[in-house]
């Protein structure tokens, strides 16, 4: 191939990310989510499953998916391959290398930020660019069955919700006569110690991709760690994952507690 060549497939790749119809391609991937939303109210699981990998194979979703990543905060700090997509052909090939067959995730790439006492240091785990856009993925299938299914007042990591909307449902709690406390309570380590067994048995999601994502260790140092349990801070779909194991935390507290007591979930950890 010349150089002359090279340049021209080059440029064509370009072109196809900036002739992309954005507004046709979310109204595709909304239709299916719709339509997930509409099977797991009717708790029909197989019909979910179906309509998962229809999405999870579509161009649309893997346009999305490709787009959130290069677009997000950290669409500048690579994996442990020490790659970015920070140009048209690059997405372009993005695109056209997400595919199911044949993928496997690389361990992640770990770093330490303060935590919000300013004296310890919390874990994060950085995943390459292809497996965050394999999760952002992934996550457009499951998002819908996970906000159909969550608790009520469940408010941490939600979409259209937000740690203010559960403190503005305190509030209005207080303001009744009967309300006197409000309980802070947190999980320790909750990312690092949700059992992979528990997640590969009840998250509605393809069980092989997500034992990759689980199983791929992570590098410290050079040093290449197996995880055994949790899911990384800094994944795409660890919030979904999260919120998936602590669905059901209200219906207990409501069966432990009297009647009357106002429950507010909001995400994070110690």
């Amino acid at each position: 191939m010349t150089t002359a060549q090279a340049v021209g497939a080059v440029s064509r790749e370009a072109a196809k990310w900036y002739a992309i119809d954005w507004r046709d391609i979310n109204r595709n991937v909304r239709r299916l989510q719709v339509r997930i939303v509409q099977a797991t109210k009717a708790s029909r699981w197989g019909r979910v499953r179906a309509l998962q990998r229809l999405l999870t194979h579509s161009y649309s979703g893997k346009v999305l998916a490709v787009r959130r990543v290069t677009e997000n905060n950290g669409k500048k700090t690579p994996g442990v391959d020490q790659e970015i997509w920070d140009t048209p052909e690059k997405k372009t090939q993005a695109v056209h290398a997400l595919k199911r067959r044949g993928y496997q995730s690389q361990p992640l790439r770990r770093v330490y930020i303060p935590k919000s006492d300013g004296k310890t240091m919390r874990p994060l785990g950085i995943p390459t660019m292809k497996d965050r856009a394999q999760q952002a993925l992934y996550l457009l299938a499951l998002a819908p069955v996970v906000e159909t299914t969550a608790d009520k007042n469940s408010y941490g990591f939600r979409q259209q919700r937000s740690c203010a909307d559960a403190m503005e449902q305190c509030f209005r709690a207080l303001r009744s006569a009967n309300t006197q406390w409000i309980l802070e309570g947190d999980i320790k380590s909750c990312f690092d110690k949700i059992s992979h067994d528990w997640l590969l048995a009840h998250v509605p999601i393809d069980r092989v991709i997500l034992q990759k994502w689980l199983k791929s260790g992570y590098m410290d140092k050079h040093v290449l760690h197996e995880t055994t349990d949790g899911t990384p801070q800094g994944g795409i779909i660890s919030p979904a994952l999260a919120n998936c194991a602590l669905d059901g935390l209200e219906r207990l507290l409501r069966e432990k507690y009297p009647a009357g007591k106002r429950l507010k979930s909001l995400g994070g950890e110690k």
